[in-house]
């Protein structure tokens, strides 16, 4: 997969529950400026592109090199779904002549991104040309989805899955390893994806998805989640434990 381009696309929304979250404050940079940051350093990527309807974030983006895509209403709103903020960032792409072959996409409301993390995952689809996505996950054995209920019509807890005729052990080592997204970034191989073959529900993730398994890595929903941030960004030394 030699001169492909690669395409760093940011997104981010205004309307959150935890207003401007996306620039808030972390050692006196943008949250969003970490991900952005480690996007830039990974050495990789083409061009860097940001999606939001939020003048504040773009301005913020912009100030980390990021080109602006101003983000229709329609397409930032709670209930609005990324595969349409991908698609609408792409059509624009493809406005001024760039049409990524690898797209990272990158969400601006954590920090839990490395410069390393982005290159490995882009050097994985550049590797395995078959692959549809490579993205971040860690391992969850304590929420398994086999430990998981669901109510019935009576209100009752009954399991998600019908296990009637296997028997699923009630100690997390004995179950399958289980994986959840990180939602801190993925590497989508966009000449490979098919979506009506996707893997519900990130359906636009294609149906060769490899995982590149971290440590932890979540999204900011609280502001004491910035706490926790601020400390994970120490322990890995991505700033100085002066600050």
């Amino acid at each position: 997969m030699e001169n492909k381009r690669i395409i760093a696309l940011l997104t981010g929304r205004g309307n959150n529950t935890l207003k401007d979250k996306n620039i808030l404050p972390v050692f006196g940079k943008p949250l969003l400026y970490y991900p952005a940051t480690a996007a830039k350093d990974s050495g990789v990527i083409t061009d860097f592109f940001v999606s939001s309807d939020d003048e504040k974030i773009l301005e913020a983006a912009e100030n980390c090199g990021y080109k602006r895509i101003v983000r229709p209403e329609e397409f930032a709103r709670p209930d609005s779904q990324h595969v349409d903020v991908i698609d609408h960032a792409v059509e624009e792409m493809k406005k001024i002549g760039i049409e990524p072959d690898i797209l990272v996409v990158l969400l601006a409301n954590t920090v839990m991104v490395k410069a390393e993390w982005v290159k490995d995952c882009v050097n994985g689809i550049l590797n395995n040309p078959e692959l549809t996505t490579m993205a971040p996950v860690y391992r969850e054995m304590d929420h398994h989805p086999y430990r998981a209920k669901q109510l019935n019509e009576n209100g009752d807890l009954v399991p998600f899955f019908d296990f009637s005729e296997r028997k699923i052990s009630t100690n997390r080592q004995d179950l399958p390893p289980a994986f959840f997204l990180c939602h801190n970034f993925w590497v989508l191989n966009l000449n490979k994806i098919n979506r009506e073959k996707g893997l519900a529900p990130w359906t636009f993730m294609g149906d060769r998805v490899k995982p590149y398994e971290v440590e932890e890595a979540f999204d900011v929903h609280t502001m004491e989640d910035i706490r926790i941030c601020e400390k994970w960004l120490i322990e890995n030394g991505l700033v100085s434990n002066e600050i």
